[in-house]
């Protein structure tokens, strides 16, 4: 008896050897294992023999639809339906010619070949997001890849030659093995600059550091023209309105976007800031993912379950998406919870929107009244602070939940500073006589011209008049093809 349960427990002891040793061999077959591509690799159809199902998953963003807040339909965001009196605040800017909904990745090369944004002086690192071949080029290029007007001339034409891909699997994955890499230097640098090297994050960091390298406030550096994250100071939208004040205090480096049309005044454009969105808020102070929320598992055709590659909205598959956290919600209790979110958020937003246009134009009545220069610039401060902060919330894509508190103390103090110019305006122009009446309702006038005007390209011409002139040349907008 005694020797056959030593002879089971020998048994035992072999299987679980065995097992353990076959475990280990599958994890490291798995570390070893290959794709057979090369480390070069930049199109996407290459990855399609390998990954058939993921393959599959990422086309579906060539899927498009019209949401309440936004959607990925090719419309202008100056339909009337939708926000066409923007022309007014991006006056003077190529974003008041042309300004499209955000549509799926697979588009990216398309859509920034047709926007009338993009013109004979554009600059090479405007492709920075929307091209796999985009490290292989700043490689090669160096820094006459950011020169500007490099676009059209140069950077297009090697992009194309080199057989690159819209925004795709070798942005994110090492094409060897699959790992999750980051492959912007330009988001390298700027965690570098706040003490963080990506190159030892965690497999969870990877999940929103992929996703962050492009989806992130940015400017062309004034010396170089490189693409910079203005990050020193913090991710706030205040934070990084600091950060720009101290560049503007030397004359040589970034000053802003552009000059209002109207007002004068020197605006900063945010650019889809939704990664500083997301880090001030909750689910990222809670160790949640972009791609916990935004790669969702989903079962495909034979059953096999993968990460999604369609990148949208969670409020499209919530079971999974917020199910997978919140399972113990009603899923239809929690979207109603978040559109009320969203709702909220968006009349918040589009009162303090209404509130900066207005500035701009009291502004512009300052200046041909006569007002004194220093009251003129101390109210174009108040409307360069009110506009960045109402744009950090409308340029980002989550109309609000990334951070709900957050935007809404944002668009509070975005309110506030552009009251503050129109409290300035008011009572200059009280000095000078003008009749505010009579402002008021010219205002409303030149956003009647702007709502009315139904060529979406000449909206911004329709912003300026003869009670309102404009502050610079009108430039005709550029045919589309």
């Amino acid at each position: 008896m005694r020797n056959l349960k030593l002879l089971l427990i020998a048994l035992v002891l072999i299987i679980i050897t065995f097992s353990l040793s076959a475990c280990n061999d599958k994890e490291q077959d798995a570390k070893n294992l290959t794709t057979g591509l090369k480390a070069t690799e930049i199109n996407n159809e290459a990855f399609k023999k390998l990954f058939p199902l993921q393959y599959k998953s990422y086309m579906s963003n060539m899927e498009m639809e019209d949401t309440t807040y936004g959607g990925s339909e090719p419309r202008s965001k100056f339909s009337d339906d939708k926000e066409p009196l923007l022309p007014i605040l991006f006056n003077g800017y190529p974003f008041a010619t042309d300004y499209n909904e955000d549509r799926g990745h697979t588009y990216a090369m398309v859509d920034i070949e047709r926007t009338l944004r993009v013109t004979d002086k554009t600059a090479g690192g405007c492709l920075s997001c929307k091209s796999t071949v985009v490290p292989q080029l700043i490689a090669d290029m160096g820094e006459h890849y950011w020169k500007a007007g490099s676009f059209k001339s140069e950077v297009l034409p090697k992009a194309k030659a080199a057989g690159h891909s819209a925004v795709g699997c070798s942005d994110c994955h090492n094409p060897v093995n699959m790992d999750l890499r980051v492959t912007r230097p330009m988001f390298i640098d700027a965690m570098k600059e706040k003490g963080i090297d990506v190159a030892h994050a965690t497999k969870n960091e990877m999940r929103t550091y992929v996703c962050a390298q492009c989806h992130s406030e940015y400017f062309f550096k004034a010396e170089t023209n490189v693409v910079t994250f203005p990050w020193k100071d913090g991710l706030s939208a205040e934070a990084m309105y600091g950060y720009y004040d101290k560049e503007r205090a030397n004359p040589t480096s970034f000053q802003k976007d552009y000059i209002s049309n109207i007002s004068g005044a020197p605006i900063l454009k945010a650019q889809h800031p939704d990664y500083e969105n997301y880090t001030q808020g909750t689910h990222a102070k809670a160790g949640v993912s972009c791609a916990d929320c935004h790669m969702q598992y989903e079962r495909m055709d034979n059953g096999k379950k993968i990460s999604s590659h369609q990148w949208t909205s969670p409020l499209k598959s919530m079971d999974t998406s917020c199910g997978t956290c919140h399972s113990s919600r009603d899923m239809k209790d929690l979207e109603k919870q978040v559109q009320g979110i969203q709702k909220t958020y968006k009349e918040a937003l589009d009162h303090a929107e209404e509130i900066s246009m207005n500035a701009h134009y009291y502004v512009n009545k300052m200046i041909t009244s006569g007002v004194d220069t220093a009251k003129v610039k101390e109210a174009q401060e108040q409307i360069r602070l009110g506009q960045w902060l109402w744009d950090y919330n409308a340029a980002e894509n989550s109309t609000g939940f990334h951070n709900p508190q957050g935007a809404m103390d944002t668009l509070m103090k975005s309110a506030n500073a552009s009251n503050k110019a129109i409290q300035i305006a008011t009572e200059e122009l009280v000095k000078k006589g003008v009749n505010i009446s009579e402002l008021k309702a010219e205002i409303e006038k030149a956003k009647n011209a702007v709502i009315t005007e139904k060529d979406t390209t000449k909206k911004k011409n329709s912003a300026v008049n003869a009670y309102f002139p404009g502050q610079q040349p009108v430039v005709p907008a550029t045919p589309a093809k």
